[in-house]
């Protein structure tokens, strides 16, 4: 019966999330043995990271591909997991033809605009200056709670995170949407719906509102805190758009810039299918028109807010830990904890894609995957340009 390949399969979600790797796949077995064509149970033992696809396993996903019965759902599913299957077995050529035809599906059935998303970067950079908060430096709620990990999907902010998380200070909760529902009520309380965004509603947003919002997001994030310690994450990593937001509603909270290297973090992005929200990473060029549009609204902050956003590299996490650690802790005002080099310890659910890779010591592996791919990835270095010639720097990027 269908019906109960899904329920089993939403069973193995939540072993998963709660760290039962075994149980978790078992269910997800039980999923495809009672609707074999069901591609989204492939792609969750997939997107465990560190499971690997049998010879069997593979040759039925190829079946289920030649069938020509699937839907497309099933079909960029089998894709996405096929490529990570024929990646594991080093079978690069094939893989990456996997991954290009999951994509170009999953493309025809969403609506991303590249544009769009460059407007909402040269506003930022228009409207958010340094007289802008200057003007603006009483606005907000008084609160230290928050540390906000943002920057793009794929880059690390799920270690940050399990990193801080292990910390007796802070609780780590999960991707909260609340910062994301307030741009929703600015955007149809006070934008002039010609603009396409809200910040030029920032403009108008007064400081008693802002400390309003600022008290809001505080007591409706209380709902995700369980553990009644002074400070909690909100991993969200789409927040880097809301920077200016943040400053005016918690000027006190601490931003944390997860970053990784682009051809990494952008070629991540393409092998990994999500759920919702990530409409970008659905080919290799809007994938790096966007990744260098976040390099370059992150380098405004930095100068107009200097030293208010604290940059965490992948890179330099995993090759020298215990200083990056260290940086961290101290940005947050937090006394250094054994436990933070630990991290994988901590038994906390995760829910991320990341859950299994973040309970393991820090692995090698992830920093140079993407070099076996290299020969298609032109368009994407294309795309990148400068930001990639100039990484872990910044190219310098024209000033409004």
């Amino acid at each position: 019966n269908d019906g109960y390949s899904r329920i089993w399969h939403s069973f193995g979600h939540t072993l998963k999330t709660a760290g039962y790797l075994e149980r978790a796949i078992a269910a997800y077995r039980r999923s495809i043995a009672l609707e074999p064509s069901y591609g989204e149970a492939y792609w969750s033992l997939a997107n465990l990271k560190t499971f690997r696809f049998s010879e069997q396993d593979i040759s039925e996903m190829q079946q289920q591909l030649a069938s020509g019965e699937l839907s497309d759902e099933d079909r960029f599913h089998f894709d996405f997991a096929l490529g990570k299957a024929l990646e594991d077995q080093k079978a690069f050529a094939s893989a990456f033809q996997a991954y290009e035809r999951g994509n170009a599906l999953r493309k025809t059935m969403i609506n991303y605009s590249a544009d769009r998303n460059r407007l909402k970067l040269e506003q930022n950079k228009a409207i958010f200056d340094r007289s802008f908060f200057e003007a603006r430096e009483a606005y907000g709620f008084d609160s230290a709670e928050p540390i906000f990990v943002l920057g793009m999907p794929r880059a690390g902010s799920t270690l940050v995170e399990q990193i801080l998380s292990s910390h007796s200070l802070v609780e780590g909760t999960m991707e909260l949407p609340d910062m994301i529902a307030v741009t929703k009520d600015l955007y149809r309380t006070l934008a002039n719906k010609k603009t396409s965004t809200y910040y030029p509603a920032l403009e108008q947003i007064s400081e008693a509102q802002c400390r309003a919002y600022g008290q809001r997001y505080i007591e409706n994030t209380r709902i995700h805190r369980k553990q009644n310690t002074p400070f909690f994450i909100d991993k969200m990593p789409n927040n880097y758009a809301h920077v200016a937001l943040i400053q005016l509603l918690l000027p006190k909270a601490k931003i944390i810039d997860a970053r990784r290297h682009p051809m990494a973090c952008c070629f991540s992005n393409f092998k990994q299918h999500f759920a919702r929200g990530q409409n970008f990473s659905y080919s290799l060029e809007d994938m790096g028109g966007y990744y260098r549009d976040y390099v370059e609204l992150m380098a405004h902050f930095d100068a107009v807010l200097p030293g208010r956003i604290h940059r965490v590299h992948y890179e330099n996490m995993v090759a020298d830990t215990e200083t990056e650690v260290r940086r961290l802790l101290e940005y947050c005002g937090l006394p250094f904890e054994q436990g933070c080099l630990r991290f994988f310890e901590n038994d906390r659910p995760v829910r991320t894609a990341s859950s299994e890779q973040v309970r393991q010591p820090i692995y090698k592996d992830g920093v140079d995957q993407w070099r076996n791919f290299e020969p298609w990835l032109q368009p994407l270095k294309t795309a990148l340009g400068p930001v990639l010639e100039h990484y872990p720097g910044v190219p310098a990027f024209p000033v409004h």
